[in-house]
């Protein structure tokens, strides 16, 4: 198990009501990618088991979580923001890219951006410079409170 799994399974493991030990327990066990997709599309999972399908088939590089991932990406839980971050690096879907930049640029929710900018600077896509540019260019307004993704930005041009 590799150190982002770890880290994703003990903040979920913390989640988990009592009655769904078990579940929890099959989806970090299960080798079955089939298995794990079927959380993605089962009615009424929980948020915990869908994050945690959605990273194993990421880091899988099984194609169909990236929606899910990307939906993860743009959450107001930085840990689940990095975890979708992280897997959707490790997917190698084209799509990612894209989903990425939009995020990024998207500043309704420039709150939320850092993990798409550092995910774009991680897949060094041709999306990447003009999303950066795009994104940074916005961060120069006096008293900006999102310096950390002007910042961000600024260590991916470079």
């Amino acid at each position: 198990m590799d150190e982002e799994l770890r880290s994703l399974t003990g903040r979920l493991r913390r989640e988990v009501g009592a009655g769904e030990a078990y579940a929890y327990e099959r989806l970090v066990a299960t080798g079955d990618l089939d298995e794990l997709a079927g959380v993605l599309t089962a009615p009424q999972q929980p948020l915990w088991a869908r994050e945690l399908a959605a990273f194993r088939l990421g880091v899988a590089g099984d194609r169909r979580a990236f929606e899910t991932l990307v939906l993860l990406l743009n959450h107001r839980d930085p840990q689940r923001c990095a975890s979708a971050a992280y897997a959707l690096a490790r997917l190698g879907d084209p799509r990612t890219a894209r989903a990425a930049a939009a995020l990024a640029t998207n500043e309704l929710r420039v709150a939320y951006a850092l993990h798409p900018v550092r995910l774009l600077v991680e897949l060094r896509a041709p999306e990447a410079v003009p999303a950066l540019i795009t994104t940074l260019a916005r961060r120069f307004r006096a008293h900006d409170p999102y310096r950390r993704v002007a910042l961000a930005c600024v260590e991916g041009l470079g």
